[in-house]
């Protein structure tokens, strides 16, 4: 439950302008479409699809870890990961990418593999009305078995060259920008609900001030109780 008084109160810390922005951002979020990274060992690739999701609207990203530790580097993700939730899967003795995708059924997603293989559909002709988690593999091995095998669907991007792929990062930014577009276009109702906009709006502006520990601290002991 959002607690509006402490988010008001909270308001007097953060200025105008930065106030404006989140709830501009905020209106571009999605959990529409959600990304799912399956062990991408290399920090800069990272790095670079975090970048991506948070550029293009996407407020979800799910990290799987089988094998390789997830890192997102702040240079190259250039502070991203600070406005955006991570759900990790991780447990030892576990096979967290079927835990993954159970977790994301359970929400109401079909799980597509991106893939310049099989007989995937197009980008453009990709149906923006369901509910999608995109799953991303490293560039040479690609998506697990279990991906493949578990997918809803498979999703390529059209190439003309001779190159069969493109680098993960490349790839995710392609796609999402162009599901960002189409969603904007569409009459699906891809936008936050008003609760989960209020949500983040609170997790931002306690990010965005230096001594919140003692300003939450003093609220909740003498503000909140006078009240």
């Amino acid at each position: 439950m959002v607690d509006y008084k402490y988010i008001e109160y909270l308001e007097q810390f953060v200025t105008d302008k930065r106030k404006g922005l989140f709830k501009k951002v905020l209106d571009e979020r999605t959990r529409h479409f959600t990304v799912a990274i399956e062990d991408i060992y290399q920090p800069h690739n990272a790095s670079a699809v975090v970048r991506s999701c948070e550029i293009f609207g996407i407020q979800d990203v799910h990290v799987i870890q089988n094998k390789y530790k997830f890192y997102a580097s702040n240079q190259v993700a250039k502070g991203a990961q600070k406005w955006l939730d991570f759900n990790l899967f991780k447990e030892k003795d576990t096979n967290n990418t079927l835990a993954c995708i159970d977790n994301l059924r359970s929400k109401g997603y079909q799980i597509i593999a991106t893939t310049p293989h099989n007989d995937s559909c197009v980008l453009q002709d990709f149906d923006i009305s369901q509910k999608a988690a995109f799953f991303f593999g490293v560039e040479k091995e690609g998506l697990s078995k279990d991906v493949m095998e578990n997918a809803d669907g498979y999703l390529k991007i059209p190439m003309v060259g001779f190159t069969e792929s493109l680098n993960i990062s490349v790839a995710a930014a392609i796609i999402l920008q162009s599901m960002n577009e189409r969603l904007k276009k569409s009459d699906v109702n891809w936008q936050l609900s008003e609760i989960e906009k209020n949500e983040l709006y609170l997790v931002w502006l306690q990010k965005s001030i230096k001594s919140i520990k003692k300003i939450k601290e003093y609220y909740y002991s003498e503000i909140a109780t006078s009240s």
